[in-house]
This record gives structure tokens, C-alpha cells and sequence, in this order.
């Protein structure tokens, strides 16, 4: 079993790797860090359990620990899901103290050395981790996963790829999970939307490009087309859904088909679903309240093909969007010898 940890464990998120982590087969959570206020506690003190999915009692007497180095360094690898702002700066120190670093935050995704990986479209990217050993000296490696509208966004872009995308346009309904457990008022979002999330716009203009790359063995040559996002909090809990326009050569039943043969390049790992793109025939289709949890949480849903071209895609933005997300990376970093 490779002994792991989660940074950053009492929040949104964190619950999600605890859930997804605690009875997983390849790692073995050890440690859980949080904030100085909850250090000392046992889990089941330090957490108020927000999930849908019951609490794992296993960990309920563990205690948590300052988010320091010290209480790290007899780990394999830690799961980082910190507010950006803390990351940058543990992140790396975990990474130079030899530890493999799987972050769902943004402090180094556009990281010239540090690979921005969603494991169906670009796990060769990988191998910018032997760039960061020989060029900046780790005996770790950090892997990032982008923010969880992009992730949904690529994955839909994925099978459309060989058709060459030219121009995407999206405009997201993205759920009140997304913004942490204390991120939007009640009386701020009920009967409401908001037509703004900090900084989101910009990741998903930027990061799209870097995923859908190529990678040369030393550098990623970002995606050549441009990608226009408007980001948009709605009163979901859980489901970021989005308005897609890719303009490429894939005529509306080209695209279908593409969506419904597409398949990851990989099988077998753990947290990976059956299918990792669902295309769903109905008008009406995909919902967050119907669709959010099909492959455990980890499919993306695809739907309402149109000319233009223009679909809806749906996915579960703290599973396939963040903690899951994660952890498949770690899998397939597994697979692949780097733990």
C-alpha cells in the first residue's frame, strides 16, 4: 500500500478525497492536515460531514495535524486540496522533501515543468515529471488537476479533437458546492443567480488550451484555438452544467457518434468509470439532480447535440471535478512506475 495524506481535509473538498480515500486500494490515508484551529481533534470532532455519502467511521478517531511539512515526511504522496494561496509554497516543499504531490489547486497548473493532467486526453504529459527531477530538482513531483469546469469542458472536447476545433465558446450553471461549504450566502443564491465567479473565466480560457496540448518529450505546445468562457453560480448543489460551442468540422451526427464511441486510452484503475463520456439521447438531458453520480460520480454527461455546433455537458464538480479527479491521476501515476 503506498501511505498517503490529505492537506487540507475538513474543507469541501477534503471530505471528498477522505470519502473517495478511505477504503481505496492502493493508498492507505495515514495522515489528515487541516487548519491550527481543528489540529489535535479526532476527524469526527474536526468535521462537520456535509457529503451525501456516509461518513467513514474508520477515520473518525484519527487526529488531525497542522498542515506542516514535519507531520508529512514519512508519506508517499499527499492529496493537496488547500486554498491556492497555502499550496504554492507546501506544495513544493512536499515535493523537494521526495513526496509525490496530487493538488486540485491552481498555485502551479500553468507551471512550465508541472503537468496539467486529465488522465483520458493527456496522461503523457506525465513525463514533464522527469523534467522537474532533472530541471528543478526534486526527488518528489507535483501533478495538478485543472478546476473542475474544465475538466467537464475537455472531457466533452475530447472526441471532437481529430475534427479540428477551431473556436469554443461556454458558458457554465456551475452548483453552490463549488465555492466551498461557506463560499455563497443562502440569501445570496436562492432565487438567484450570479453571474460572476472569481478568477473561474480565466481558468478555463487558459487551462483548456494546456491539457489539449502536445507534449515533445521537454515542452506542452498549448491547443491552437481560442476558448471564450462566462462563468455563472446557480442554486444546484451539486453539477456544474455547461453551454458548449465548438466550431469544427464535425456535422451534428459526426459528433454523436463521437461522443457515444469515445473511450479513455487506459482501463482498469480504481476510481476510472465504465464509460468516462455518456451521450444521452434526449432533448432534456443531462440534469445535475439525474446525472451527477453516473460512474460513481466520475462520467461526464453529454447531450442536446446541435447545429452549430452546440451541447450541453454535466459532471460531478467535487468527484470528476476535484477530489476524483485526483485520484485517478494518482492511479494512473501508479501505472505508470512514478509511485
Amino acid at each position: 500500500m503506498i501511505s498517503v495524506g490529505v492537506l487540507g481535509a475538513t474543507g469541501a473538498v477534503g471530505q471528498r478525497f477522505v470519502q473517495l480515500l478511505s477504503d481505496h486500494p492502493y493508498f492507505d490515508l495515514t495522515v489528515l492536515t487541516a487548519s491550527k484551529r481543528s489540529a489535535g481533534k479526532r476527524y469526527a470532532e474536526a468535521v462537520n460531514w456535509r457529503l451525501d455519502s456516509p461518513f467513514p467511521t474508520s477515520l473518525a478517531d484519527k487526529r488531525v495535524v497542522d498542515t506542516d511539512i514535519s507531520a508529512l515526511k514519512d508519506l508517499d504522496l499527499v492529496f493537496s486540496a488547500l486554498p491556492a494561496e497555502l499550496a504554492g509554497s507546501i506544495e513544493l516543499a512536499c515535493a523537494k522533501a521526495g513526496m509525490g504531490v496530487c493538488s486540485n489547486a491552481s498555485a502551479h497548473r500553468m507551471s512550465d515543468h508541472i503537468p496539467l493532467v486529465v488522465p483520458e486526453i493527456n496522461g503523457d504529459h506525465l513525463g514533464l515529471i522527469d523534467l522537474q527531477r532533472d530541471k528543478d530538482g526534486y526527488d518528489g513531483f507535483i501533478v495538478t488537476n485543472p478546476n473542475c469546469s474544465t475538466i467537464m469542458l475537455t472531457l466533452s472536447l475530447a472526441p471532437l479533437q481529430p475534427y479540428h476545433i477551431r473556436d469554443v465558446k461556454v458558458a457554465t450553471m456551475q452548483a453552490i458546492s463549488g465555492a466551498g461549504f461557506e463560499g455563497v450566502p443562502g440569501m445570496g443564491i436562492l432565487d438567484n443567480i450570479v453571474p460572476y465567479i472569481g478568477s473561474e473565466e480565466e481558468k478555463m480560457e487558459h487551462e483548456t488550451g494546456k491539457i489539449m496540448g502536445t507534449f515533445d518529450g521537454s515542452t506542452v505546445s498549448f491547443a491552437s484555438f481560442p476558448v471564450s468562457a462566462s462563468c455563472h453560480r446557480v442554486p444546484v448543489i451539486d453539477g456544474h452544467t455547461m453551454a458548449v460551442w465548438a466550431e469544427c468540422d464535425a456535422s451534428v451526427e459526426v459528433a454523436k457518434k463521437a461522443f457515444m464511441s469515445y473511450k479513455a486510452p487506459f482501463s482498469g484503475l480504481p476510481t476510472q468509470p465504465d464509460k468516462s463520456l455518456l451521450y444521452h439521447e434526449e432533448d432534456n438531458r443531462p440534469q445535475p439532480r439525474l446525472d451527477r453520480m453516473r460512474g460513481g460520480g466520475m462520467s461526464v454527461s453529454v447531450g442536446r447535440v446541435r447545429e452549430g455546433l452546440r451541447y450541453i455537458a454535466m459532471g460531478h464538480n467535487t468527484i470528476r471535478g476535484a477530489a476524483g479527479a485526483s485520484i485517478l491521476n494518482a492511479e494512473l501515476l501508479r501505472e505508470k512506475k512514478y509511485l
